[in-house]
């Protein structure tokens, strides 16, 4: 019996071991995550994601594979702070080779915890340059002078060299993977992935609040860019973000003054959370957002109120502020919407609203004047019910949609004949037909 027992004992203990080692095992893989095109809201999106899958995965090492030109500013911070504040290492290698890391890249290099480059590749040149119209002077030397020194936190922090980081800001210097090495910007400089995965594998880094870990690189998984990744990436630009914000706004308020059209409706209403959804990726400032909206409501206010043009001024003025303080000069690395966009959007949406409100207006006043007594006995056709009952619905009387209460059951294409109106809802009668 207490040779049986022994025999229990070692074979759960030796179960217990290999389970150990196989969860060892698990946890010494590592996430492959390519970084490429322009660095914006969409790759912050994607390493946010990406981050989160290899913790699910008790990967050991998140591995960027790097080849960009650069990109936002803002999302550049983004992307920096994550990897700073994240508890996992991040290896950044800039592949494939002839690919390079160009401006917002050269500066995630330096915020990785070990980085590397493959021969033929270069990196550099991160000077921060406008999307949109020229940088005035003094705003462009502030925003030298503080990514600078942000730089060079990060060089600081990862033991690296201060000259290089100022060189690439101040001087737009770029320079081969090889002189990357010399110059003590880089860890390492090879052939193939997986010499640099070997060359961290086992190297001492600090995560934040300097604790201290052993990376861990193994099997790579991927994490490949998604059609989220896509869709994100399309949707973020400042300018097709700007227009579908507008465009909503503009079909929205073509479905309030006509109700019934449904498609202008839809489209709108989704355009505009869509919009939203995408201003708020871009850090957008929101006074100039709520600038844009009082503008519009300007707008359509001097088409009811007789202010003598007053108000469609400060509409236009609000609109056209609004659109210039939409993106912060200093956080987006220089970039807002250009003039040459906002003029001639803010003249078209305001000849756009004053148009439709004309015709809304103009229509209104047509019923007024003739009242509803120039509907009676009048056919009409039904063209929705409300319910089953077919008591109420909708009914479609000279080109314009009506509500209707009527007090027998109705059906959709039923021809009815106006009885009376109680406000805006007319009573109807189902028309007779001859035998």
């Amino acid at each position: 019996m207490k040779n049986f027992l022994n025999g229990c004992f070692a074979l759960v203990s030796a179960f217990g071991f290999v389970m150990g080692c196989s969860a060892v095992a698990q946890e010494r893989c590592t996430l492959e995550v390519p970084v490429t095109g322009v660095i914006g809201p969409a790759t912050v999106d994607l390493l946010k994601r990406a981050e989160d899958y290899a913790r699910a995965q008790n990967c050991g090492s998140v591995l960027l594979l790097v080849n960009t030109p650069g990109g936002s500013l803002q999302s550049t911070r983004m992307l920096v702070e994550q990897i700073l504040n994240s508890p996992l290492p991040y290896l950044c290698l800039v592949s494939p080779t002839g690919g390079h890391a160009g401006s917002a890249g050269a500066i995630i290099l330096q915020a990785c915890h070990v980085n590397g480059a493959l021969r033929g590749t270069n990196l550099g040149a991160a000077t921060p340059v406008t999307m949109g119209e020229e940088m005035p002077k003094d705003l462009r030397q502030k925003i030298l002078n503080d990514t600078r020194s942000w730089l060079e936190s990060l060089t600081r922090l990862r033991g690296r060299s201060d000259k290089f980081g100022q060189d690439i800001i101040l001087e737009a210097k770029a320079v081969t993977a090889e002189d990357a090495l010399k110059l003590k910007a880089i860890d390492w400089v090879g052939g193939t992935k997986s010499d640099f995965l070997k060359f961290a594998n086992g190297r001492k880094v600090k995560l934040s609040e300097n604790r201290e870990i052993k990376v861990e690189s193994g099997e790579i998984k991927t994490f490949d860019l998604d059609a989220r990744y896509q869709v994100v990436s399309f949707l973020t630009d400042p300018q097709l973000a700007y227009i579908l914000l507008l465009g909503s706004l503009a079909l929205l308020y073509f479905e309030f003054t006509h109700p019934g059209t449904f498609i202008a409706g839809t489209v709108g209403g989704v355009g505009l959370v869509i919009a939203m959804i995408a201003l708020h990726k871009l850090d957008v400032e929101w006074g100039g957002l709520l600038l844009i909206l009082l503008g519009v409501g300007l707008l359509i206010a001097e088409i009811f109120l007789p202010t003598f043009g007053i108000l469609g001024a400060g509409g236009l003025v609000a609109f056209v502020l609004g659109s210039i303080f939409l993106f912060d000069p200093v956080k987006s690395g220089g970039y807002r919407l250009p003039l040459q966009l906002i003029i001639p959007v803010a003249l078209l949406f305001t000849v756009l609203f004053i148009g439709v409100s004309v015709l809304v207006l103009r229509a209104t006043k047509v019923k007024k004047k003739g009242g509803f007594e120039d509907l009676l006995d009048v056919k009409a056709t039904v063209v929705n019910l409300e319910n089953s009952t077919g008591l109420t619905g909708s009914i479609e009387l000279r080109g314009e949609l009506w509500k209707f209460e009527s007090p027998t059951p109705l059906n959709v294409n039923d021809a009815v004949r106006i009885q009376g109106y109680e406000g805006l809802v007319l009573k109807v009668k189902k028309e007779k037909h001859d035998v």
